[in-house]
């Protein structure tokens, strides 16, 4: 799902028009319309005032599950704590407005193998191990 499709669903269960989300985040209806037609992808700063005026964790512009994922919980908490750390790092920033404006661009069996493959990665050392052992 393209980016601005998930904004324009997410603005529309809210019960909100672009009028209201220009009035809460200080930018044009023009821009906002761009960016849910596709014609723009915003950068993370731009997706965290979208994020707090329609008052959802930033995750679901992303996400497209029914239940929340397994790492929300910790990203709420962090959150409330004001301590998000990839705000911390202009490095960190960069890659994730890079990888949010290709993940934008990519068809859903792109992105569903791009979560597995990083499900992968981000296991335990020891635990991508036994998995590969079993598979050998």
């Amino acid at each position: 799902m393209i980016i601005g499709d998930r904004l324009r669903d997410l603005r529309e269960h809210k019960g909100l028009s672009q009028g209201d989300i220009e009035k809460r985040t200080g930018l044009l209806r023009c821009y906002i319309s761009r960016v849910e037609n596709g014609h723009t992808v915003p950068a993370i700063e731009t997706l965290e005032k979208f994020a707090r005026a329609m008052e959802v964790p930033i995750y679901q512009f992303f996400y497209d599950g029914n239940e929340k994922p397994k790492d929300a919980s910790l990203a709420e908490e962090s959150d409330k704590a004001g301590d998000l750390h990839w705000r911390q790092s202009r490095k960190d920033r960069h890659l994730l407005r890079r990888f949010a404006k290709f993940l934008s661009q990519i068809n859903d069996t792109d992105r569903q193998l791009l979560l597995s493959v990083g499900e992968r990665m981000a296991r335990p050392r020891k635990n991508r191990r036994k998995s590969n052992k079993i598979r050998s």
